[in-house]
Formats: structure tokens, sequence, C-alpha cells
């Protein structure tokens, strides 16, 4: 029983716990960016989740021209925070432009998977219960709709068959496998 008896628990609780809590962040921030209804009993629970820290932050970052830079600025800070304690537990250092551009990637990779999933449920749930309603996929379609919508008036339904999610969910794959490596590879890099 090594040192990676513990560390290897130790680094999971740490990347569920803060990961969990920055995919909450992460959905607060896309749904305000979308304009998803705020009354939604789910987007209720995300704000619910968020202001005590969110609220307190915001008084000190304020917005830039409807983005909320408060909520970008706690991702990135609870991520680098999450991949320090890792890279620490393992015995290793990282310069803080590594860890910052590996944040960056992790971050990243994580708003295209939202919408990678939300695309892939929004399908699945269209071909199961087409038409009905839920508080959940209404936001999934509020939140789809800015990359959807475009690729509709693109490709046009051929036979009454949309293809339009398979066209983003390749974009938004292609778009993953572009660009995040180079930022891992570049943020590990600075591991010493």
């Amino acid at each position: 029983m090594g040192g990676s008896y513990f560390t290897n628990p130790l680094e999971f609780l740490i990347q569920t716990v803060v990961g969990l809590y920055i995919l909450v962040v992460l959905l607060r921030f896309l749904l305000a960016w979308v304009r998803a209804d705020f009354y939604n009993p789910v987007s209720q629970l995300l704000v619910k989740l968020t202001n005590p820290v969110l609220v307190p932050l915001r008084r000190v970052i304020p917005g830039l021209g409807g983005i909320d830079i408060a909520s970008i600025v706690l991702m990135l800070v609870l991520q680098m925070l999450a991949l320090w304690l890792v890279v620490m537990l393992r015995g290793a250092a990282i310069h803080p432009f590594g860890l910052l551009l590996w944040s960056f990637a992790e971050l990243l990779s994580l708003t295209i998977n939202v919408f990678l999933f939300s695309i892939l449920i929004q399908v699945v749930i269209s071909w199961i219960n087409p038409g009905g309603y839920n508080p959940a996929l209404s936001l999934i379609h509020s939140l789809t709709e800015p990359l959807l919508g475009p690729a509709r008036r693109l490709i046009p339904p051929l036979s009454g068959l949309d293809l339009s999610p398979i066209v983003v969910l390749i974009g938004l794959q292609l778009l993953k496998m572009l660009l995040i490596p180079p930022l891992q590879i570049w943020g590990a890099g600075a591991i010493g």
C-alpha cells in the first residue's frame, strides 16, 4: 500500500466535487448567455447553488457586455485549484501559466461536452416523447438552439428528417479534437 492508495481516491474526490460545482456554474453561465427561462425550476436550482459564491464575487468583478465575467473567473479559479491539488498530490510541480492553459482546456472541453450531451439528449427525447414538456428539456432546447438554429437554416430537413444535430455534433467533436489537445499539451508541458 503505497502513497497512491490514498492519493487516487483523494484525486477522485477533488475532481468530482470541484468538477460538479464547476458544471453547475457553467450551466448557470450558459443558460444566462442564451437567455433561458430564469423562472424554470432547474434554473432556480442553479441560481440557489451558485448565488452564495457569485453574488459577492460580482461586487468585485462586474459583467462586461452582458457576459458574466465573475462566473468565468470562478470556474477558472476552481479548475486551477483542482488541477493544482491533483498535481501536488502526485508530487509534481506546475508553472502557473501551464496551470492556466490546462485549466482553460478543461473548461473548454467541459463546455463542448455540455453542448454535445445536450444535443444528444434532445435528439433521443425527440424520438421517445416528441412534443412532451419537461422543465429540463425546455432549458436543453434553449441551450442548443443557438447552435442548431443556424445549422437548420444551412441544411433544411430532408423528408421530414432534421440532420442539423448530426452536423453540429460533428462540428463540436472536430472543434474539441483541434482545440483541446494543444492546450493540454502546452499546459502539461509546464509540469515539473
